[in-house]
Parts: structure tokens; sequence; C-alpha cells
């Protein structure tokens, strides 16, 4: 966020003596004067979500520059730069001392964000509206890749990364094209569904947790015996590759099981993929060790197997358990679901809507 915010106000700051007022911010109907005021009201309407840990809609807030007797408009190009730079550290430090486990309303998707899916949105609000101020006044504006892979990889997870992080992220909000896809006139970004059990939340992993996971990183958890199971990373790897293919959605993808009483990661669960022509979609699920024997996989394939059958169009929800897997066998029975087959030591469940 800070870095950001930096590089927005350097970039911005080599053109403060020019009239901002009427000149159109690159596409927008705003002016750059406006998409300026603009940055720092998103800022500062994001911090205030994250502080005031609002639950239904957004805190009934705003900014209005003071610049005293003469009003508003007497504040400079570079008091509005001021403006964002602190507005943008506001948010920084919302987000620093936000409990990993907050989370905030925001209306889309999933009418709520963590403070990661915030960082990403103020990241892109400053990113994507410095490159139309930029356009406006007829300067050149490039973020460092870092931060446009930032943003793609917590709240575009559907986009298919491209040449360069910066010229996927312009063309996924509308502003730029890119060989061989069409262009995006509508857009809207996705923050990671999270479900809820009597014990568990079960968050939806991000391409970026996905990428850290299928390594030897934590994925932004606390893990039950100090790391993930094996079978959670190689699910993390084929999320990786789903998103890198452009077939990534994050709702039919893994979703970590946090224990709510200590937010420590018991394990994961997931579905291999959207459902099918005929409404069937496949569930797997890996607890670590030191999590096992207390019932949470089996209260969580409840709740994601219900989730899924309340679907459009979704009719069976499947697993496919070894034959010598009898735990797991005892936990998709519990969870209701029926043995339909047997075959090369794997046996076959499904749980039909």
């Amino acid at each position: 966020m800070e870095e950001a915010v930096a590089d927005c106000v350097a970039a911005l700051g080599t053109v403060t003596d020019r009239d901002w007022t009427g000149v159109r911010a690159g596409r927008l109907e705003w002016d750059c004067r406006e998409t300026a005021v603009h940055i720092a009201s998103d800022l500062i309407a994001y911090a205030g979500q994250l502080a005031g840990r609002a639950r239904d809609a957004y805190v009934p807030f705003d900014i209005t520059l003071d610049g005293g007797e003469d009003g508003p408009d007497a504040v400079g190009n570079a008091g509005v730069l001021q403006v964002i730079t602190t507005a943008g550290a506001l948010l920084a430090a919302a987000v620093r001392t936000t409990p990993r486990a907050v989370r905030a309303f925001h209306p889309h998707p999933f009418r709520h964000a963590n403070r990661e899916g915030f960082a990403a949105m103020g990241v892109a609000e400053v990113l994507l509206h410095t490159h139309d101020i930029a356009e406006g006044t007829g300067i050149g504006y490039e973020p460092p890749a870092g931060l446009a892979s930032f943003v793609l990889t917590r709240i575009f997870p559907r986009v298919e990364p491209g040449p360069t992080p910066w010229r996927t992220l312009l063309w996924a909000t509308g502003r730029g094209e890119l060989p061989g896809r069409e262009p995006v006139t509508e857009w809207k970004w996705d923050n990671n569904p999270v479900l809820r059990s009597e014990r568990l939340t079960l968050e939806g992993v991000t391409p970026a947790a996905a990428a850290d996971l299928s390594l030897t990183g934590d994925g932004g958890h606390e893990w039950v015996g100090g790391a993930a199971a094996d079978g959670t990373r190689e699910g993390a790897g084929i999320m990786v590759q789903q998103y890198e293919e452009g077939l990534f959605h994050p709702e039919w993808g893994m979703y970590v099981l946090v224990r709510r009483d200590d937010d420590r990661a018991v394990g994961a669960m997931g579905f291999h993929g959207v459902p099918d022509g005929d409404g069937r979609v496949e569930i797997g699920y890996d607890l670590v060790v030191g999590a096992r024997g207390h019932g949470y996989a089996t209260e969580a394939l409840r709740t994601l197997s219900r989730w899924a059958l309340e679907q459009d169009g979704v009719r069976t929800v499947a697993a496919v358990v070894d034959q010598e897997n009898v735990p797991s066998q005892k936990v998709v029975t519990r969870a209701g679901f029926t043995e339909v087959s047997r075959q090369e030591g794997q046996i076959s469940y499904e749980l039909r809507g």
C-alpha cells in the first residue's frame, strides 16, 4: 500500500502545476482532479471498513478537502496528493493492525473482505487511477510489476496471466489490449469466498496463497503441527496450474479449514473443478495429522457439500476414497454420502441434492 501510494505521488507530483480540472482522466467520465480525490476517498473508506469492523454496509462517512474560507477548490493539486498520502498511510496502518481472521463489508462478490483483500483493492485503486490521470495529463506511468501482480493474484483470480502483470491488469479493467483476447467492457474483482461451519471457517484460497502453499509456504496461515499436509500442497499446485491456464474459479477451488477458537489451520478441502454438464462436482480433502480425530473433516464436508448443492445446476457431489483409507470412508459416510461403486482399489461416493 505504501509503495503504491509513493509511486503514485512521485508520478503525479511532476504535473501538479497543471490544471487537473476539466481534463478527462483517461477513459473515465471524471476529470483528473475528481479522480485524484476519488483515490483518497476510497483509501480512507477501506481503512474505515477495517478499523470499524463494518459488517453490513459502508461506514457512513467521506472526506472533504479543506481549503479554508475559499472552499475545497482552493486546495491545490499538491494538497490533494498529500491527502492521498495520508489516506494511504491510514489504510496501511489498518491493514497492519487488523487481525488476520477479521472480515469487513465489501459488496462484491461475497459481501466481505479480509485485510489482504482491502489492501489489494486499495492498491488497485491507486495504480489504475494514477494511470487514468497520467493518461489525461499526457505523462508516462508504469508501476512496479510486483504491485500489479499483487492485485491480480489476490482479487483477479479468474484472469489468465498475460505477458506482464501491468499490461494484464490494464486489459482486465478495460484500459488496454492483449493479443488474442477480446477487449474487456465490464469487470469486477473477486475477494475470496468464505463459509462457516460450527467450529471452522472455510477460507477460499487465492492464486497467491496457492502458489505459496504449493511450495513450502504457509499460505498466510498458522498450521496445526507447523505446516500444511502434502495433499494440501499437491492440491494447491493444481490450483496454480488452473490459474495460469485461465481456468480458476475461486468458489470451486480450495478452502483452508481454520479453527475459529485459535485461528489455526487444520487442513484443506476443495473441488477438483467446476461442475460438469451433468451437474456433478468432485470434492477432496486433507487434514494435518495433529487435527485428525476431532470431526473437523466431517463438519467441513457437510458444510461445503451443502453449499455446492445449493448452487444452480448442481445435482451431485462426489468423493473418491482409497479402499484402504478407512478413516476417510467414515468421514464421507458420516457426512451423508452413499457408496455407488468400487473399482481399482477405490470407492466412489455421492451425495445428491
